[in-house]
């Protein structure tokens, strides 16, 4: 739809430039400009349209919820293994000793 303003702007415009009469060239302009401007504000409403979520994509409180409680759950196990891994054990520590 917003492709037809642009014709008509373009159709305007070139009434405006094959006129002799002063008042027909104020008013084709008038319009050309008109119908420009509902082009741009049709264009930019298509694409803001296009870049905005579903509302199928919005996350319920209660899921989202559980997804933050296993994220911390990931979060803890990550955090614990390498401390259990760097930690030296006793044997170790014994077993490194030199014999006196």
């Amino acid at each position: 739809m917003s492709w037809l303003f642009l014709l008509l702007a373009a159709a305007a415009f070139l009434v405006a430039f094959t006129t002799h009469s002063v008042a027909v060239l104020t008013l084709s302009i008038l319009v050309a400009l008109g119908f420009t401007a509902a082009w741009l504000m049709g264009l930019m409403a298509q694409r803001v349209g296009d870049s905005t979520r579903s509302e199928a994509m919005i996350i319920d409180p209660q899921e989202l919820r559980r997804l933050r409680e296993q994220a911390e759950a990931r979060r803890n196990q990550t955090v614990a293994a390498p401390t259990a891994e760097q930690a030296p054990s006793a044997e170790s520590i014994a077993g490194n000793q030199a014999p006196q």
